[in-house]
């Protein structure tokens, strides 16, 4: 009897090839693959740089009893994708890591920044799929440092980590 692989499993084989191949492991692109297994790059400017590590900062600073990981890629529906920032806490890294690599279930929360090759279209597109992989939160960051905190709708605040700012 033929085995068959879900599209979960084709996404982890898919991108366990991409980061295997030493060529791709040099580039100084953000790397996520669409629903079909192709390889989307996205160029990083330094101030993105700068941005995720102030947020991983604060967020370090603002929770505690989990982990913050920077381009932490995330098994969707839609391929892989990497979220510029994440925070897990420690059972949902346990539970991220029962699912396979790259893990098919979100960290709590998913930070993305946007850049000048983002718009709201494809941040609504990434707030759906990490939302739909287990994400309690979406973040969006924008180029004027204003955070944006999702959950099934827009909130004032984040529930995880109430205290974290909205401006940076």
């Amino acid at each position: 009897m033929p085995t068959t692989t879900t599209p979960t499993q084709e996404h982890q084989e898919r991108w366990q090839e991409i980061a295997s191949d030493p060529l791709l492991g040099e580039l100084p692109y953000k790397v996520e693959t669409n629903q079909r297994g192709q390889i989307v790059l996205s160029p990083h400017r330094f101030s993105h740089s700068e941005l995720q590590r102030t947020i991983q900062k604060r967020l370090d600073a603002a929770r505690s009893g989990g982990e913050v990981f920077p381009e932490c890629p995330i098994t969707t529906e839609e391929g892989v994708r990497q979220a510029d920032v994440t925070w897990a806490s420690e059972g949902r890294v346990s539970e991220m890591k029962q699912t396979g690599d790259p893990p098919a279930l979100a960290p709590e929360v998913c930070i993305e920044v946007m850049s000048d090759s983002n718009d709201w279209e494809e941040m609504h597109e990434k707030r759906r799929l990490y939302r739909k992989a287990g994400a309690e939160e979406v973040w969006v960051v924008t180029e004027e440092k204003e955070v944006r905190f999702f959950a099934d709708e827009e909130m004032d605040a984040s529930e995880i980590a109430p205290d974290f700012p909205s401006r940076l």
